[in-house]
């Protein structure tokens, strides 16, 4: 690794002082009427030189506030000093004793509300580039081949059930496998990878990323089995049998809709159906694979958060003329990373704030058309922003081929609604203890099944922990048996 100049005289900062005079490098982005063309890659890695130039910036916190609000605990000061030496192997070691998916965090984490938001040149002016600084070691070690776990020697003898293979089974299977217990992953769909594969397109995150962790995770032993519906195929109570435990990690994939007029209109999509259909059904490729998604020229998508912003640049790809957003608030308030946003509307996304759909219109059984009211902005309601707030008689129609709705998801009751004693809430989420014990003995559950729709990372954090409470629990175990 080359010992960029940060300044571009060659030179590398001495002290403190120097570091600060450092400017913020921008992330590379390829240009968006290009990129909407593809499904290659929107964001670019840093250069190696850039990647230098970047953690020059950091000052190495003895106290790190960017490590305390990371909710997986990634030791950034560790990781961003190895590589201002050019250590990438120990920069890479200190990232994934604590990421299991560094790859992908860096590309799709919310850094901006975490560790970066915290980060002490954030009160100077611009965060040192985190994210990008981590995907960047850890697209090094992809290509470099390096694993950050290794297979124990020894086995514990214990066996332990994964249901689900997204970001919270993922990180709980590493971790389990490392500590020497036999780990099998149940995924209910015919890839692993969950919201991973469905739900986050390419063009943010390749497959070939998650691919590759994945056979990292075989590479430790753990044993991947596809088309496996846990609450079909077998019962939690089944598990046990086999099983000494079992983590529960199915997600929040059931869709929510908005309980209106022509929602059962052919051409109306969820976020969720529509994404799995192009992500993992390969829409994108028909006829070569036998999922068509016929959208038509335009296309109306509703929701202001990432799935939506994924919908909507997703359509595009699909080759759409048009996409419309609707939002009930402002582009501000929108819940959806800023990024995320930027990347839409510079791609062509219209949006449109302060609109909500009262009905989809139809003609035959198929969607014409939405007809949409105007909202203003009244008391705030339980999420602490201001309620919108319909104008009567500001409706209008505005004509579409293709409807998607993208407002939030739930927990499907495929596990947890044919076990009756685990105790779940009146929105299906499971209950866990502080240790992510749920009310079964042996069963634990963590990620979005436990917080309802939340963030990649916040997901294998709870993963990380069950792994540890499971890793006790089976050690208690061994001591009376």
């Amino acid at each position: 690794m080359p010992d960029g100049p940060p300044n571009g005289d060659g030179a590398r900062p001495a002290s403190t002082r120097d570091r600060l005079k450092i400017q913020r490098h921008p992330t590379p982005e390829r240009d968006p009427q290009d990129r909407r063309d593809d499904w290659n890659e929107a964001v670019l890695a840093y250069s190696d030189r850039i990647a230098i130039e970047e953690a020059d910036r950091c000052i190495l916190c003895k106290r790190a506030p960017c490590s305390e609000n990371c909710p997986v605990g990634i030791d950034i000061a560790g990781f961003i000093g190895a590589l201002q030496e050019g250590d990438l192997a120990r920069s890479y070691a200190v990232l994934s004793e604590t990421n299991a998916l560094p790859a992908i965090c860096g590309r799709v984490c919310a850094q901006e509300m975490a560790c970066e938001k915290y980060c002490v040149l954030e009160r100077k002016g611009t965060s040192v580039a985190i994210g990008n600084l981590e995907r960047y070691v850890a697209d090094w070690a992809r290509e470099e081949k390096v694993n950050g776990k290794t297979r124990p020697t020894l086995s514990s003898g214990f066996k332990v059930a994964v249901v689900g293979s997204g970001p919270a089974g993922i990180a709980a299977a590493g971790d389990l496998a490392a500590a020497g217990h036999g780990v099998t992953v149940f995924e209910a769909l015919h890839r692993a990878g969950g919201v991973l594969v469905y739900g986050i397109p390419e063009f943010r995150l390749p497959n070939e990323i998650v691919a590759y962790e994945l056979s990292a995770l075989e590479d430790l032993g753990v044993q991947i089995v596809t088309n496996a519906v846990i609450g079909r195929v077998a019962s939690i109570e089944e598990l046990l049998d086999e099983f000494d435990a079992v983590f529960l990690a199915t997600g929040a994939g059931l869709p929510i809709f908005l309980g209106i007029e022509g929602e059962s209109l052919v051409g109306v999509y969820s976020g969720n159906e529509f994404l799995m259909r192009v992500n993992l059904m390969r829409a994108d490729l028909f006829p070569n694979y036998d999922t068509p998604v016929d959208l038509g020229g335009r296309v109306v998508v509703v929701g202001g958060g990432d799935t939506s912003m994924d919908c909507c640049r997703v359509a595009l790809r699909m080759n759409a003329d048009q996409v419309i957003l609707l939002y009930r608030r402002s582009r501000e308030l929108m819940p959806a990373r800023s990024e995320e946003v930027d990347h839409a509307l510079s791609e062509g996304v219209e949006l449109l704030t302060y609109s909500a759909p009262t009905r989809f219109l139809g003609k035959d059984g198929i969607v014409t058309g939405v007809e949409v009211i105007e909202l203003e902005l009244g008391e705030p309601d339980e999420s602490g922003r201001a309620r919108p707030i319909p104008k009567p008689g500001t409706e209008r129609v505005i004509e579409c081929d293709t409807a998607i709705i993208a407002v939030g998801y739930g927990v499907n009751p495929t596990v947890t609604g044919t076990e009756p004693g685990l105790v779940t809430n009146k929105w299906g989420v499971v209950q866990v203890d502080e240790h992510g014990a749920t009310s079964l003995p042996g069963v634990y559950a963590g990620g979005d099944l436990v917080t309802g729709g939340a963030t990649v990372v916040a997901a294998m954090a709870q993963g990380r922990d069950a792994a540890r409470s499971i890793d006790k629990y089976l050690a208690s175990r061994a001591s009376i048996g």
